[in-house]
């Protein structure tokens, strides 16, 4: 949402009253994540599913909506056309954020914890193979999710490489991934 954001806000210079329109629209998004990260206590999965289901899910059908309205009405090539054109396509994906209470509604996250990897990216070109490369790349990334829920890697790379290879572990593996791991400590 914050790349859809991002083209809206470069065409405000050409077609102000739409393309503010459409960002305070995303404000108002934004505005409900704010509030579900904020509340306290933190909110479950589901509960943060109902809020979206019924605060963000109607924002985001007018606004896509709306996007079908407008388009035929703006130049495809013009900054809004092309806001339009870049958004409505994604439109019908981004409405899967609100029914998936661990989903987020963008990436930035995950794109500023994974920054100093993409800027030693040369240095990972000599992973050895291309397999080599992609496990690499899995690891950091679940590094960088126990960061992000403040998970301490050591003590649970110990402990799920136990249950991984218990034969009488019986529990599911996506319970294992760091945010849901430390659920359970």
């Amino acid at each position: 949402m914050s790349h859809i954001r991002r083209k809206f806000d470069e065409a405000v210079k050409n077609d102000n009253q739409r393309a503010a329109w459409a960002v305070g629209t995303i404000g108002q998004l934004y505005g409900i994540e704010k509030e579900i990260r904020e509340h306290m206590p933190p909110l479950s999965e589901g509960q943060i599913v109902e809020k979206r289901m019924t605060k963000a899910l109607p924002i985001l059908t007018q606004l896509h909506e709306w996007m079908q309205q407008e388009y035929p009405k703006v130049l495809p090539q013009s900054p809004i056309g092309k806001a339009i054109g870049y958004a409505l396509p994604l439109m019908e994906s981004m409405r899967l954020y609100a029914l998936h209470g661990d989903l987020q509604i963008d990436n930035n996250l995950i794109e500023n914890a994974i920054r100093p990897i993409a800027l030693g990216r040369r240095n990972y070109l000599f992973a050895g193979t291309h397999d080599t490369a992609q496990n690499a790349a899995m690891i950091y990334s679940l590094f960088a999710t126990c960061k992000k829920h403040g998970v301490n890697p050591y003590d649970w790379l110990l402990d799920i490489l136990r249950k991984v290879n218990d034969p009488d572990y019986d529990g599911k593996f996506s319970d294992l991934l760091p945010n849901r791991w430390k659920l359970n400590q």
